[in-house]
């Protein structure tokens, strides 16, 4: 168990560390030309916002555990970063994007894998 939890940890930390680099670096435009269509009608602000929260959860997915410093934050960041994934769901369901409607609900199950193994 723990080996599939590091898995899908370093997983989700790669997914939402290039997400959230991408959302902090680029314009709106770029993020949709690159696939991130979801971004589309948000403001810059906001986008960025959204790009150092994932950011953040990605490094809280691996660094609190494996120094266990604080090892909660872990779950906590698998949480959130499944929380973000159920707006994420509507907007490109919205927007008839259905594979990327099943991404959003594959890496809100992920991110509820982790809350569950590594929750004490």
């Amino acid at each position: 168990m723990n080996v599939a939890l590091w898995a899908s940890q370093l997983f989700l930390a790669i997914v939402f560390g290039y997400s959230g680099w991408m959302k902090s670096t680029r314009s709106a435009s770029e993020l949709v030309a690159i696939g991130q269509t979801g971004v589309e009608h948000l403001s810059t602000p906001l986008i960025r916002f959204i790009g150092v929260s994932e950011l953040l959860g990605a490094v809280g997915l691996l660094v609190p555990w494996y120094t266990q410093i604080m090892p909660m934050l872990t779950p906590i960041a698998a949480a959130c970063l499944g929380l973000i994934m159920l707006p994420a769901g509507m907007i490109h369901y919205q927007r008839n994007e259905k594979r990327t409607v099943w991404l959003n609900v594959v890496l809100f199950f992920m991110c509820l894998f982790v809350v569950y193994g590594r929750w004490n």
